[in-house]
C-alpha cells in the first residue's frame, strides 16, 4: 500500500515537517525577527516558495496582530514556462497545497493567506511598501529569482529584510548571479551570510550586522568573520554543532516515552583473577581453607591500617 503525504502523521515537532531550514537559519530568523519587534517595527511577512511548510510555520509565529502574512508557490499549478515546469517536476513533485496546508494548521490555527501560482503574480497581490521581511526560495532559474528580488524591493518597507536561499549551492547558479547581480548593481546590501542563504536589505545594515556579530560572540556555537568585497562589509556566520531554537509543540504532540537505561554490564574479572579463581577451585580442601584464611587476613589488616 502507498502511503500518501496526506495519509503521513501529523507533525508533532517543528523538527518533524520536511524541508531545509537549519538550526543557524532559525537562530537567524529569530535574532532579525526578535529585533523588529524589539524596535516596534510593523509590517507584514512574505514568502516565496514554501514546499512542506517549514519555514512558513516559523514565520508565522512571528506574526503580530494588524500584520498579514502571505505565502506564494505552484503546488500542483502549471509552471509559467517549460525550465520552471522541469524544475518542478525534478524537486518538487510531491508536493501538494494540502501537505503544505495541513502541517501550517498543525501549529497554528489560521492558515497564512495562500497564493497559488508562480511567483510572478506577487506584485498585483501584495501592495509595495507593506512588508518587513520577505523569504525568497521559489525558483532557482535566474529570469524568476531577478523578477523575486525587484518585487521584494518594491514591497519591502524601508529597512526591511530581504533573505534569499540558494544564493551559492552548486545547482542554483542563476540564483548566486541574480543575488551578487542585486547587490552589485541593484543596491541590495548584504546584512551576513549563512550556508545557504543571504540575508540583506535596501537600507543600512551595520546596526543589524552588529546584533548579529553580538549574538554569535555571546554563544559558543557560533562562529563569526568580517570580511569586505567590492565596498560591502560582509558577515559570514557558521554553525558549530548548533541546535534549533526552541519552538512551540504542534496541536498533535506526543511526548515520547523516556528511553530504556539498559543495566548495566557486569564487571569482568580480570585474566590475573580468574587464574587465581580457577587455581583456588582445583586445590585440595585444606589448601583452599588457608588461602581463603590468608586473603581474609590480608583485607582486614588493609581496613585497620
Amino acid at each position: 500500500m502507498t502511503i500518501t503525504t496526506e495519509d503521513a502523521p501529523r507533525p508533532g515537532e517543528l523538527g518533524d515537517v520536511r524541508g531545509w531550514f537549519p538550526p543557524l537559519d532559525q537562530v537567524l530568523f529569530e535574532t532579525l525577527l526578535n529585533g523588529q519587534k524589539a524596535r516596534d517595527e510593523h509590517g507584514d511577512l512574505l514568502e516565496l516558495g514554501v514546499f512542506m511548510g517549514k519555514s512558513a510555520i516559523f514565520l508565522g509565529h512571528h506574526l503580530r496582530d494588524g500584520e498579514k502574512f502571505t505565502v506564494c508557490d505552484l503546488f500542483e499549478s502549471e509552471a509559467p514556462d517549460a525550465a520552471n515546469g522541469a524544475e518542478t517536476r525534478k524537486s518538487y513533485s510531491t508536493l501538494t497545497r494540502n501537505a503544505f496546508e495541513r502541517n501550517y494548521l498543525s501549529f497554528h490555527n489560521e492558515l497564512p493567506r495562500v497564493l497559488q501560482g508562480p511567483s510572478s503574480v506577487v506584485p498585483d497581490e501584495v501592495e509595495p511598501r507593506s512588508c518587513r521581511f520577505v523569504h525568497i526560495d521559489a525558483s532557482h532559474l535566474y529570469e524568476h529569482v531577478y523578477g523575486d528580488i525587484g518585487a521584494a524591493k518594491d514591497i519591502l518597507l524601508p529597512g526591511g529584510i530581504v533573505v534569499l536561499d540558494d544564493f551559492r549551492s552548486e545547482h542554483t547558479p542563476g540564483v548566486s548571479v541574480a543575488t551578487w547581480e542585486a547587490v552589485l548593481t541593484r543596491g541590495l546590501r548584504p546584512i551576513c551570510l549563512s550556508t545557504q542563504k543571504l540575508y540583506g536589505t535596501w537600507g543600512d545594515p551595520k546596526p543589524l550586522q552588529d546584533e548579529l556579530i553580538a549574538m554569535a560572540k555571546a554563544r559558543g556555537d557560533c562562529h563569526v568573520s568580517v570580511q569586505r568585497a567590492a565596498g560591502h562589509r560582509i558577515v559570514r556566520l557558521k554553525a558549530r554543532d548548533m541546535r534549533a531554537p526552541d519552538f512551540p509543540f504542534s496541536k498533535y504532540y506526543v511526548e515520547k516515552p523516556p528511553e530504556p537505561v539498559a543495566p548495566a554490564a557486569p564487571k569482568r574479572r580480570s585474566a590475573r583473577s580468574r587464574v587465581r579463581r580457577v587455581a583456588i577451585d582445583v586445590l585440595p580442601p585444606v589448601i583452599t581453607r588457608a588461602v581463603q584464611r590468608s586473603r581474609a587476613q590480608r583485607r582486614e589488616a588493609q581496613r585497620q591500617g
